[in-house]
């Protein structure tokens, strides 16, 4: 099975044009703070002028157990490959910036 990307551009027809997905809890073993989303959204809006950030945590659940990820997802209305593209090297700046400030210790449950 291939290592999670951290961060990868997810292609729409309709809006959003752009969106870039962050597996943020994956590597940083948390979810972001709202202030390292506000910093995110400081990098991103010299490059467009309105950006939707969004901080999730989905469950997944099953008998045998579960697993909660944490992903930050950025959509941008308009747009072409370059900027996506610029988009997705910034999240990925910011996202190995922020693990490197402060990652949760990952543990098997032990």
């Amino acid at each position: 099975m291939a290592d999670p990307a951290l961060a990868f551009i997810v292609d729409h027809p309709e809006p959003p044009k752009i969106e870039v997905r962050v597996n943020f809890g994956v590597f940083a073993g948390r979810a972001a703070t709202p202030a390292e989303i506000d910093r995110l959204a400081e990098w991103l809006l010299d490059e467009v002028g309105e950006v939707s950030i969004v901080s999730a945590e989905h469950h997944e659940i099953d008998t045998h157990g579960e697993a909660v990820i944490h992903q930050v997802r950025i959509e941008v209305a308009e747009g072409d490959e370059e900027l996506a593209e610029k988009i997705l090297a910034r999240a990925w700046h910011w996202a190995r910036l922020c693990v490197e400030e402060r990652h949760a210790e990952i543990t098997d449950g032990v």
